[in-house]
């Protein structure tokens, strides 16, 4: 029998990736506090890059301590603009002050993943992508938020490129699943190396 595979993430997003590629995923959730996590790095100087690596560690070990026998998934997203980390909205009011600081610029997506089993780390991937959001105003701002709903606020950049988010840019450099939030090309790699997915 195949691995079982654990998701330690709540992202649908993610679960949906792994799912329609084959993958038979369990999401549980780590306890990690994310705020405490990325504010603790800063102060020593961290980058994005090494605070999404150092979230999705941290969110794959909650999980393995667990379940030691199985493969977990430990996975972070980081969004970079001009310096700036942004997370994920908390309602619709910080949802449209992102779009309004995003709108006319370019952006980085910093995705890290992590695979456990036993608390080691089998595998780990890191991938960027770069997105430029065309400008636009308020009132494309209310009525793309009135549209999309709650949905802006279950990614960082209050937008999911897949949907209507699309109409937010003007250019996109990159892996479209990283992008979603898992590189999952490389990911299904490593899974069928481990007899996850069929060869």
């Amino acid at each position: 029998m195949s691995p079982s595979v654990i998701l330690a993430s709540a992202s649908r997003s993610r679960q949906r990736l792994l799912a329609d590629a084959g993958v038979e995923v369990v999401a549980e959730p780590a306890p990690v506090d994310e705020a405490e996590v990325k504010e603790a790095l800063r102060a020593e100087g961290a980058n994005a890059l090494q605070v999404a690596e150092t979230l999705a560690e941290l969110k794959a070990r909650h999980v393995s301590r667990r379940h030691p026998e199985t493969l977990v998934i430990g996975a972070d997203q980081m969004l970079v603009c001009e310096k700036v980390w942004f997370d994920k909205p908390g309602d619709m009011t910080q949802a449209a002050d992102h779009l309004r600081q995003l709108a006319g610029k370019r952006h980085e997506l910093l995705t890290a993943v992590s695979v456990m089993r036993g608390g080691e780390v089998l595998w780990h991937h890191n991938d960027m992508a770069r997105l430029t959001m065309r400008p636009f105003n308020d009132v494309f701002i209310k009525d793309y938020l009135a549209e999309v709903g709650d949905l802006a606020l279950q990614s960082v950049g209050a937008y999911q490129l897949e949907g209507r988010g699309a109409q937010l840019f003007q250019k996109v450099e990159g892996d479209f699943f990283t992008i979603l939030g898992l590189p999952l090309l490389p990911l299904l790699d490593f899974l069928r190396n481990h007899e996850v997915v069929p060869r």
